[in-house]
């Protein structure tokens, strides 16, 4: 189901917002007749769609008939959310240019599961806990939009919904498998009555990957139980957890990525295994005009994590969360009044050896991390004439770091941060089926302990781990768009310039030169446009289309000038056209990327483009049971995916054995076929 399918009905939805608290229930419940997703998506949506910015709503109906191991499978046709494969689970997740030159992990985003923080009270962050077969539906907030999250980040939020006893009742079983030895399996059950629900899932998954050393599994539980303790009053006790092994196939020098994609690299053996477990309680209180929701969590993780060196992390995280979310009326006008706080506390072992062959060798470094983020914030919106909403709104953002360095007590360190980040907008829906918008908003992103527990280089080159002072980036973001239906089409339109200070960039270590790997740059700009453009052709012809336009560039630099940033190209473009029924379909699609991103900071070296062709079907055999295919790259197209930025490019040089240059790449995915059954009854 497109996203644009449940944007018909959103819209819809949407202008329940100029209405009384009364009239919002009422104008929801005729708004849920008319869209094509479930209700409980459509509820979703219509909350999310009252943002005065870019935002989506993705229905897991986007994507259960993928082999959807990753973020890159289930947001491959959100606008504006660039994804990118490295191998297996990981991969680039970007939003405006969030995270740009980060070649491992991911930042610039807060990721939420059922409101969860996954992101550590540090605000770094894993993606791989993630698993898309148990989405109920994903909800997308781009930059300063996600303020009702608690976001603050240039890229924003996202939050992965997962069902309850009453969305999911009864049970589910799914397998699929294909290429390269993958395997998967998930079995779901709900069950739900007047006093309260359950909902509960296993899933596995195993795989030899498409490049060498790149072997994963994973076993994960994803569970809710839900009590009515009045009328008014629920309360849902959420728990989660995981064990994942996965080898890293690594970047590889140019040559290689195009002409031996399957390569490996096993010097080290490399890998990232996480064991880690999540619990919740998130309580309800149904207001007259409003809600009140309150909650904590704690979140634990193991992390073992041999790469240039074996990195052993332990680390708990603990928070509490408040909001309250009212309607009504001011002197005749409609008022809505956000207010909301999120407390996280953390702290962590962070061990580092010598890498013996993936085992820990002698140790290198013992450093004992402290982080706490508190960040309250607020919006409010009225309506002074029907139709038009203005909004006024702002985070205000608390963050400490503590680094206690055992092996080099000189080298611990502390840093506070407090920054405000406003946000003005506005909505306008000139007709129940379209909105216009546009905000101004403001984006910090603090330093985490991956950029303040940096291994500098010292005089005569000699590895100093431990505290480097960075500041916070900072940025203003303006926005204008629109979304809505009109006749066969459906659109998500979003244009944005972000100017940027102090943008946390990484480069190569060179002692005497580049102390850290990541600091602040200088004035930097992210502007683009993010595009969505749905076509219902016919009852049985549907096109789904997403655009991103990404200029990323330094401003007057010293040493770079105007030269853009790396790892982003200018122009990308995902289509699929889907021929069929929801009985039986087939859905080709492209993927094309007319000219690769720039490699390095001088702007010496660019990758090449590339088009891939993928293929799609599913046959419902009887009710409640669906065979789907999923076929990728039928091509053989060999071509780079993703970039690790680095300052100047080293040319492959083919008179060497070894042919070295910059590792800095990672191929596309290499053709694959999978398919599977999934079953509900």
């Amino acid at each position: 189901m497109s996203v644009f399918s449940v944007s018909r009905g959103v819209s819809l939805c949407a202008l329940a917002c100029s209405l009384s608290a009364p009239a919002l229930a009422e104008e929801a419940e005729q708004s849920r007749i008319i869209v094509t997703a479930s209700p409980v998506v459509a509820e979703a949506a219509a909350k999310v769609v009252r943002t005065p910015g870019g935002v989506d709503v993705v229905p897991a109906e986007d994507f259960e008939d993928k082999l959807a191991v990753s973020l890159r499978d289930a947001l491959s046709f959100s606008p504006g959310v660039y994804t990118q494969p490295r191998f297996g689970q990981e991969v680039r997740i970007s939003i405006r240019g969030s995270g740009l030159s980060r070649g491992y992990h991911m930042r610039g985003l807060t990721l939420l599961q059922d409101g969860i923080p996954i992101n550590m009270a540090d605000d770094n962050g894993d993606f791989q806990e993630f698993d898309p077969q148990v989405f109920q539906h994903l909800e997308v907030y781009r930059g300063g939009n996600a303020l009702r999250l608690g976001g603050s980040t240039l890229g924003g939020a996202i939050n992965a919904v997962t069902p309850t006893g009453r969305t999911a009742p009864g049970a589910e079983v799914r397998l699929d498998g294909g290429s390269f030895d993958t395997l998967r399996a998930k079995a779901a059950y709900g069950y739900a009555d007047e006093r309260g629900d359950a909902w509960a899932a296993v899933t596995g998954d195993r795989s030899d990957g498409d490049r060498d050393h790149g072997r994963r599994r994973a076993l994960r539980f994803n569970g809710n139980v839900g009590i009515k303790l009045t009328d008014r009053v629920e309360t849902r006790f959420y728990a989660s957890a995981q064990t994942i092994r996965q080898k890293l196939s690594g970047a590889l020098n140019e040559s290689d990525a195009l002409n031996h994609p399957a390569k490996g690299n096993f010097a080290g053996d490399q890998a990232r295994n996480i064991d880690s477990i999540r619990l919740q309680n998130r309580t309800t209180v149904a207001l007259d005009g409003g809600e009140l929701a309150f909650g904590a969590y704690y979140n634990a993780k193991a992390l073992d994590h041999p790469i240039y060196q074996v990195v052993d992390q332990k680390s708990e995280d603990r928070g509490v969360f408040a909001s309250l979310d009212l309607a009504g009326d001011l002197g005749g006008m409609p008022v809505e009044l956000t207010l909301g706080a999120q407390a996280r506390f953390g702290q962590g072992r962070f061990r580092q050896f010598v890498n013996v062959n993936g085992r820990a060798g002698a140790p290198t470094s013992y450093q004992k991390a402290r982080a706490q983020t508190i960040n309250s914030y607020g919006e409010a919106r009225i309506a002074p004439v029907a139709g038009l909403w203005l909004i006024a709104g702002g985070i205000y953002t608390h963050g400490e770091r503590r680094l206690d360095n055992r092996f080099a007590p000189a080298r611990s360190g502390d840093a506070s941060f407090d920054a405000f980040a406003p946000k003005f907008g506005l909505l306008f829906e000139p007709g129940k089926t379209m909105q216009f918008y546009a905000n101004y908003s403001r984006s910090v992103e603090l330093p985490g302990f991956i950029e303040l527990g940096q291994t500098a280089t010292g005089a005569g080159g000699v590895l100093l781990p431990g505290f480097t002072p960075l500041d916070p980036q900072k940025a203003w973001t303006a926005e204008i768009g629109t979304r809505g239906t009109l006749g066969i089409a459906h659109w998500d339109v979003s244009l944005y310039r972000a100017d940027l200070r102090g943008e946390m960039l990484q480069y190569n270590v060179q002692a005497g030169v580049i102390p850290s790997s990541t600091f602040n740059g200088g004035r930097t700009r992210h502007q683009g446009i993010e595009a969505g453009l749905d076509l219902d052709l016919t009852p049985w012809a549907r096109l789904r289309q997403v655009y991103q336009y990404s200029d990323f560039r330094f401003r007057g630099d010293a040493q770079f000038g105007d030269n853009r940033l790396p790892v982003v190209p200018r122009h990308f473009y995902r289509g699929e056209l889907r021929l069929g029924t929801e009985t039986l379909s087939i859905s080709p699609a492209v993927e094309w990327l007319p000219q690769g991103a720039w490699v390095d900071y001088a702007n010496s070296k660019r990758a090449g483009g590339y088009a891939t062709l993928n293929l799609g079907a599913q046959a419902e055999v009887k009710k409640g049971v669906t065979l789907f295919l999923d076929a990728r790259n039928l091509t053989g197209e060999r071509a780079i995916g993703d970039i690790g930025a680095v300052v100047r490019y080293v040319p492959d040089n083919p008179a060497t054995p070894a042919n070295e240059g910059s590792a800095a790449f990672y191929p596309i995915e290499r053709r694959a076929i999978y398919g599977g059954v999934r079953a509900r009854f």
